[in-house]
């Protein structure tokens, strides 16, 4: 049914085509029981994951990276077609348009996609709204970042305000510093504003219960050089974090095979199919530099079965989908899942 429903989509402007596909999946996983809802996609009923909030992904391995939930608004259908964490965000403390359309392309020879959202979401009051009845065993995890007009001097005071105002709704938090359609965003990924930032956010943890932590990771850029990958990682150890998801999208164009002409969609974040080689390179470093018991979760052009193989095998505690989602739709959940034994 997906490749119908995606061919149908596609016909739109990709995102209006989001939207509606997003509002179609929500709507059809409301009106019909499950097992049915997931038969019209072709995957199983899958049971909900074991949730162990100490370990919270020994047993999680594949989950939706942000982006596509921004809102809050879809993650019971999603955890139904298979993904075992959903992360929403990235969310602001204040609502915000994002950036002028049109901002999202897709590339579809390339099975890539190039997007300038720029963090448009309805803000943390009204997603904590949404989230405050979630179900205890669909796991949900926070990609909180900064708004366009706050300073990055001050950029530490938005991420404690998602965190403290998330806290108790959802399961982990992603700090994003590494969006590139934010500007002036990915200066936070340098060795001082980080570990403020980090060091803000591990301190106020101690105001809530200290029976119950919850993981806070960092999701970084494929664009990176080594000396950069060194200094987080020494950040990581410096403010014991959780752990890394490796990786956001990139501002190059390295890896497009069909696309001859990108300038022509103007600035913004690749992410799909071309990306794949590159995020798997950070992957593959950080594994080599990160202390062994810090969380490595992949994503990054992972678009099926041996590809998702290659990121376990190069160590990675979890993966994440999204293009490979809207390109190949439900199905590519359940075959890594098959094929990985998740």
């Amino acid at each position: 049914m997906y490749p119908i429903i995606r061919n149908i989509l596609f016909l739109l402007d990709a995102e209006k085509a989001h939207h509606w596909g997003l509002w179609g999946m929500s709507f059809l996983y409301k009106i019909l029981p499950k097992k049915t809802f997931c038969g019209l996609f072709n995957v199983p009923n899958y049971p909900l994951p074991i949730i162990d909030q100490k370990n919270l992904f020994q047993h999680l391995k594949i989950g939706l990276a942000a982006g596509l939930d921004k809102n809050a608004q879809h993650y019971k259908a999603l955890a139904a077609l298979g993904f075992q964490f959903v992360e929403i965000g990235t969310v602001t403390p204040r609502p915000q348009a994002g950036n002028p359309k049109p901002r999202l392309f897709r590339l579809i020879k390339d099975e890539a996609i190039i997007n300038r959202m720029g963090f448009n979401n309805d803000g943390v009051f009204k997603i904590k709204q949404r989230l405050i009845n979630k179900p205890s065993n669909i796991v949900v995890g926070a990609n909180i970042g900064k708004n366009k007009d706050t300073a990055n001097e001050k950029a530490v005071e938005d991420y404690l305000i998602c965190f403290r105002e998330l806290y108790e709704v959802v399961d982990y938090f992603v700090v994003n510093v590494s969006s590139p359609n934010t500007p002036n965003l990915r200066s936070l990924q340098e060795k001082e504003p980080l570990i403020k930032i980090l060091s803000a956010l591990k301190d106020e943890e101690k105001n809530f219960s200290p029976n119950s932590t919850k993981p806070i990771l960092l999701k970084i850029a494929p664009d990176l050089n080594d000396h950069q990958l060194q200094d987080i990682v020494e950040v990581i150890k410096l403010t014991d974090i959780a752990g890394i998801i490796a990786t956001n999208t990139t501002i190059t164009r390295d890896g497009l095979k069909y696309e001859k002409h990108p300038e022509k969609y103007g600035p913004g974040g690749l992410s799909g199919k071309p990306l794949f080689d590159k995020s798997f390179e950070i992957i593959y470093k950080l594994k080599q530099l990160l202390p062994k018991d810090k969380i490595l979760i992949g994503v990054g052009g992972i678009d099926s079965e041996d590809r998702a193989e290659k990121v376990f095998n190069a160590g990675a505690n979890a993966i994440q989908l999204y293009t490979a989602f809207i390109y190949k739709g439900p199905a590519i959940i359940h075959k890594i899942r098959k094929h990985c034994q998740l």
